[in-house]
C-alpha cells in the first residue's frame, strides 16, 4: 500500500507540472519574432552568407564580375564580412534574452511522504513578481537588442566605408601605374632622340647622362608602384572575405562625386541617423527600464500553489470528510532593502554614464564631419583645379616644348623639365580624386545614411581597357 501511494503522488505531482503554463509562454515562432528587436522603421534584415532570407530558403550570393561597380563590391564585403557576420550574431544572441527576461520563474515540486501515517502529499508551486516588473525587464532587454542592431548598422556602415577606401586607393595606383607607363615611353624615346643626336655630334653628353638618369628614376618609381599594388590587393581581398592572392582586375577611374549639402545640414543629419548614437540611445532607455525593474523588485512577489493529499485506501483528509485538495499562498517580505536600492542606483548612475557617453559622442561625431567636410571639399578643389587649369597648361608647354625641341630651339633640360611637371600634375590629379571619394566615405559613414551627392562629370563612363603590365 505505502508504495502504491507513493507511486500516485508522484503521477500526480507530475501531472500537474505537465499542466502548468504562465501567460508569458511563448511558442518557438514567436521568440523568433523581430517585432521588438528591430528599431521602428527597419523592415528586413540584410542578407549573409550564413542565414537564408530568401522565399525558396536559399541565400543568393552576391559576385564580383568584369568592371564591378564600387556598390558591387560593397555588397559582396557585406555578404561575405566575417565583422558583420559577428555583429549579426550579437544582435540575434540579445533578441535571445527577450524570453528569458519575460518568463516567470520556473514552478517548485513538492513530494512529501509520511511513514507513520502512510500518507503522502504532491504538489506544485509557482511564484510571481509584481506586476509590471517581467514586462520591464523584457523591455530593457528589448532596448538591449535595438542597439545592438544600431551597432550591426554600423559595423556595416564601416565595413562599406573601409571598401570604398581601398577601392580608391587601389584605383590611385592603378592610375599611377598608367600615367607613369606613358611617362616612362615617353622619357624613353627622349632618350633614343638624344643618344642619335650624341652619335652624330649634335647632342652632349650631360644631356644623355641626365636623360638615362630620368628614366632610371621613372622606372623605379614604377616598380615601387607595381610592388605597392599586391598590398593594396591583400587588404581589399581581407574587407571581402577572399585569400589575399586572389585576383583583382586593374580598377578603372571611380566616378567623381561631390556632396550637395553644406555642412551644418550633414551634421544635422547626424545627429538623428548615426547608428552609433542611436545605439546610446537605446543603451540609455534600457537603463531607465532597468532601473524601473529595479523598483519593482523591491515590492513583494506573490506565490500560489497546490497540494494534493493521498491516505492509504482512500482519499480524505484527517478528519475524514472533505476534499482533499489544498490551495497554498504566500508572499516575499522584500527586509534588506539596501539590496534593491543599490539596484536601482546602479541602473540611475549606468544611465548617467551612457548620456554623458553619448554627448561626447555627439561631440566627436560634429568635429569628424568638419573635417571630412573639408578634406573632401578640399580635395575637390583640387580636382578641379588640375583638370580644368593646370593641366591642360602643363600639355599645352609640353606640346610647345616638343616642338622647339625638335626645331631645336628648346633645351632638352627644358623639355624634361616640363615633361615631369606634366607627370606630377597627373598624379597629383589622381590622388586628389582618391582623397575625395574617401572622405566622401567617411562622411557616408560618420552620417548613417546616404548624403545627396551630384556627379562631377555627367559623361562618365567607367574605362575597362585599364591594364597593369607587369
Amino acid at each position: 500500500m505505502t508504495s502504491r501511494t507513493a507511486a500516485g503522488a508522484i503521477c500526480a505531482a507530475a501531472g500537474l507540472i505537465a499542466g502548468c503554463s504562465s501567460p508569458f509562454d511563448r511558442t518557438y515562432a514567436d521568440v523568433r519574432s523581430l517585432d521588438k528587436t528591430l528599431p521602428r522603421g527597419v523592415e528586413q534584415v540584410p542578407p549573409s552568407a550564413y542565414r537564408n532570407t530568401s522565399d525558396s530558403g536559399k541565400t543568393v550570393a552576391p559576385a564580383l564580375s568584369i568592371g564591378a561597380s564600387p556598390d558591387d563590391y560593397i555588397r559582396y564585403a557585406l555578404y561575405n564580412s566575417p565583422e558583420v557576420e559577428a555583429a549579426y550574431q550579437r544582435w540575434r544572441a540579445a533578441g535571445e534574452r527577450l524570453p528569458q527576461a519575460s518568463a516567470l520563474p520556473d514552478p517548485r515540486a513538492n513530494l512529501r511522504y509520511s511513514f507513520m501515517d502512510d500518507e503522502a502529499t504532491a504538489g506544485i508551486m509557482q511564484s510571481f513578481p509584481w506586476p509590471g516588473t517581467l514586462r520591464s525587464r523584457e523591455d530593457a532587454a528589448a532596448s538591449a537588442a535595438m542597439a545592438a542592431w544600431r551597432e550591426f548598422e554600423a559595423v556595416r556602415m564601416a565595413v562599406a566605408e573601409r571598401v570604398l577606401i581601398s577601392l580608391h586607393e587601389l584605383a590611385y595606383v592603378d592610375a599611377a601605374i598608367r600615367i607613369t607607363g606613358e611617362n616612362l615611353e615617353l622619357i624613353r624615346s627622349f632618350e633614343e632622340v638624344v643618344r642619335s643626336r650624341y652619335r652624330v655630334g649634335t647632342g652632349s653628353h650631360p644631356e644623355l647622362i641626365r636623360v638615362q638618369v630620368e628614366l632610371g628614376q621613372m622606372e623605379d618609381r614604377r616598380a615601387e608602384l607595381l610592388a605597392l599594388r599586391p598590398v593594396y590587393v591583400a587588404e581589399l581581398n581581407a574587407l571581402l572575405n577572399r585569400a589575399s592572392l586572389a585576383e583583382i582586375r586593374p580598377v578603372s577611374r571611380l566616378p567623381g562625386l561631390r556632396i550637395a549639402s553644406d555642412v551644418s545640414s550633414v551634421i544635422a543629419v547626424a545627429q538623428r541617423a548615426n547608428p552609433t548614437l542611436l545605439a546610446l540611445d537605446e543603451r540609455a532607455e534600457e537603463q531607465r527600464l532597468l532601473a524601473k525593474a529595479a523598483r519593482k523588485s523591491g515590492l513583494p512577489e506573490f506565490s500560489a500553489g497546490i497540494d494534493y493529499m493521498f491516505y492509504e485506501g482512500h482519499v480524505v483528509n484527517r478528519t475524514g470528510a472533505g476534499d482533499p485538495v489544498m490551495v497554498t499562498i504566500g508572499m516575499t517580505i522584500p527586509l534588506w532593502r539596501e539590496r534593491y536600492n543599490a539596484g536601482v542606483r546602479e541602473a540611475l548612475t549606468s544611465r548617467l554614464a551612457v548620456s554623458s557617453q553619448r554627448s561626447n559622442e555627439s561631440n566627436r561625431l560634429s568635429a569628424s564631419i568638419h573635417r571630412a567636410w573639408f578634406e573632401h571639399t578640399d580635395a575637390d578643389r583640387r580636382v578641379r583645379l588640375y583638370e580644368q587649369s593646370l593641366i591642360p597648361k602643363a600639355q599645352e608647354s609640353l606640346r610647345a616644348s616638343l616642338a622647339g625641341f625638335r626645331a631645336g630651339d628648346t633645351r632638352f633640360l627644358d623639355l624634361l623639365d616640363t615633361e615631369r611637371t606634366l607627370l606630377e600634375f597627373e598624379l597629383a590629379a589622381e590622388r586628389a580624386r582618391a582623397d575625395r571619394g574617401q572622405s566622401l566615405a567617411r562622411l557616408h559613414r560618420l552620417v548613417g545614411q546616404p548624403i545627396p551627392t551630384q556627379l562631377t562629370d555627367p559623361d562618365w563612363q567607367p574605362d575597362l581597357s585599364d591594364e597593369v603590365q607587369p
